[in-house]
């Protein structure tokens, strides 16, 4: 099919093009120059995503999404936040509370991942277990399995310092993995922004 001075390209928001072969050859330019920049890599492949269900299915969902990018060569950061905390609770870890909240919270937030509930038809407890054992038998990764990849792929996993604040979660009593650490919205948020 012959390219003809009628055909239609899409308007760019700061310059709208018209008919004609110079506004094929500016778009031209623009693709090039976008390419050039993907090259040099200013323009990031990444998942940056916001974990903040303590809910076992949800947390596997978070896992099997960084696992996926990671493998795909993507640069991936998770920021934890509020009852998501307690999958990344170390359940060997437990720091003395120097306040009552602190120790009300320890004591009623699940310690580790092996300790969440489902969110839906979590059955007394029977519903987290059989999900483990169908993801077994079909031999799907366990959330283990799935931190040891991301540890290996350079997966970042951020606590947010407010919300452990709020429920009394040290960084101390945190998962032992090669690339945890703790920081405020505004600091992950400069980070998922390529900062």
């Amino acid at each position: 099919m012959a390219m003809t001075d009628s055909v239609k390209v899409p308007p760019s928001p700061t310059q709208p093009f018209k008919d004609g072969n110079a506004d094929l050859a500016r778009m031209a330019e623009r693709l090039s120059a976008l390419e050039g920049k993907v090259a040099k890599g200013a323009v990031e492949d990444r998942l940056s995503m916001v974990v903040f269900s303590g809910s076992l299915d949800r947390v596997l969902a978070a896992f099997v999404l960084a696992t996926t990018a990671a493998s795909s060569g993507m640069q991936v950061e998770m920021f934890f936040t509020f009852w998501a905390l307690s999958a990344l609770r170390d359940p060997k870890k437990n720091p003395k509370k120097s306040d009552w909240l602190g120790r009300m919270f320890g004591w009623m937030l699940p310690r580790g991942h092996k300790k969440l509930p489902m969110s839906q038809m979590h059955m007394g407890g029977a519903g987290p277990a059989m999900i483990r054992h169908v993801m077994s038998k079909k031999k799907f990764a366990s959330i283990d399995e799935m931190l040891a990849i991301c540890g290996e792929m350079g997966v970042k996993i951020h606590a947010c310092d407010m919300s452990r604040e709020i429920m009394g979660i040290s960084a101390e009593e945190l998962i032992d993995y090669p690339h945890i650490g703790t920081c405020g919205a505004a600091t992950f948020l400069e980070k998922a922004a390529g900062g």
